[in-house]
């Protein structure tokens, strides 16, 4: 028997990351004339290109809602649903509406699984059409990725179709994130409720551990250690979180808790930067070192909220100036980190493991993945 999929793209997802946006609900626009490009259909596409079983029959919307990628990976589909045509000048993007109508045409022809290539709002569209009723697993390609029904990466999604029996799940967290309060430093997580998530070997990735009680002692050694071996003469990136933020606090500057700012010689010398800005400053700086702190539970050092940071970048300061910083709670909650470029040739030159930073003058050796 086939198995029949519900495969919809949201086209735009993700591109408010690189321009400094912190999602794209709304700014669709905004992100285009700041020079974002889209970064979704590509991912859709490394996912279809990485489906090794044959017993599967795609049902789509049209057009860059899904028929497109999966035209070009000549899977066999039917179109369901078509989004009216753009306006003139370009103004008329797709919406959650049509995420949602294009859900529905696959829940009348009793689709086994639906999946998605989007963010958090595209997961919170999915579920808002289906429910707990129906099986769905995402494709990550959004700015911020909190929500337990997403796999770590396009390949894994392939990985996890492809070894899926058709039958066993699990229950992931739909999470979004209030994304005004997020452009303004304030994290607002929401759970809107759980979805059916296909179960195998390959796991989900899990969703965003906001706060890991009292290790506030162990951030301060790890602040302490990191100003300490900050040198006058290299530029200094610090990622978005709490443990980057007490980085900040030990140096007496102000911090941009969810965005990137650079440092130098003790002196914030830029704010809130996107990847264009980041290009232009390290232009200026011989040596350059990126500060990083993996998200909680889930494990992403890149990828996953600060797609500022972006393959360009890491091109121009090599993957060697990576600091990576952690305390040893917050790594208890993952069995490994992860790494999620948006390209598989970038992600392979970090390897297998990675150093973190997790005291006062300690680190460990972490598993990295892919």
């Amino acid at each position: 028997l086939m198995i029949k999929i519900g495969f919809i793209v949201n086209p735009y997802a993700g591109m408010g990351g690189t321009v400094g946006l912190k999602g794209t609900d709304g700014c669709v626009k905004e992100a285009i004339l700041l020079g974002a490009v889209r970064g979704s259909p590509a991912k859709a596409a490394r996912f279809l290109s990485a489906v090794t079983r044959k017993d599967i029959h795609f049902f789509t919307a049209g057009g860059e809602m899904g028929a497109e990628v999966l035209s070009s990976a000549r899977f066999s589909y039917t179109c369901l649903y078509n989004p009216p045509s753009p306006l003139s000048g370009g103004d008329r993007f797709t919406t959650a509406e049509d995420t949602i109508s294009a859900c529905r045409e696959f829940t009348k022809n009793d689709c086994d699984l639906i999946i998605f290539c989007g963010g958090d709002g595209t997961a919170r569209d999915v579920y808002t059409c289906t429910g707990a009723d129906m099986l769905i697993l995402g494709i990550p390609a959004g700015v911020k990725i909190y929500s337990g029904v997403f796999a770590t990466t396009p390949e894994s999604a392939a990985r996890l179709l492809s070894s899926w029996d058709g039958i066993s799940s699990t229950y992931g967290e739909i999470m979004d994130v209030d994304e005004e309060k997020y452009r303004k430093g304030e994290l607002d997580t929401r759970l809107f409720g759980y979805a059916k998530v296909p179960s195998s070997k390959v796991l989900c990735q899990s969703s965003k551990q906001v706060s890991y009680g009292d290790d506030g002692r162990a951030t301060k050694e790890i602040a302490s250690f990191i100003t300490e071996i900050m040198r006058d003469d290299t530029l200094y990136l610090l990622g978005a979180g709490t443990t980057t933020g007490a980085v900040a606090e030990s140096l007496g500057i102000s911090h941009t808790i969810l965005g990137v700012d650079a440092i130098f010689k003790g002196r914030v010398v830029g704010k809130d930067l996107n990847e264009e800005r980041i290009l232009e400053l390290i232009k200026d700086y011989d040596k350059v070192k990126i500060i990083l702190s993996p998200i909680g539970a889930q494990g992403f050092i890149l990828g996953r909220g600060n797609q500022q940071i972006s393959q360009k970048v890491l091109d121009k300061t090599g993957t060697d100036a990576l600091i990576v910083i952690a305390t040893e709670a917050k790594l208890k909650g993952t069995s490994c980190l992860y790494i999620d470029t948006g390209s598989p040739e970038m992600n392979e030159r970090f390897g297998d493991s990675i150093q973190v930073i997790c005291g006062y003058r300690m680190a460990i050796r972490a598993k990295l993945a892919h």
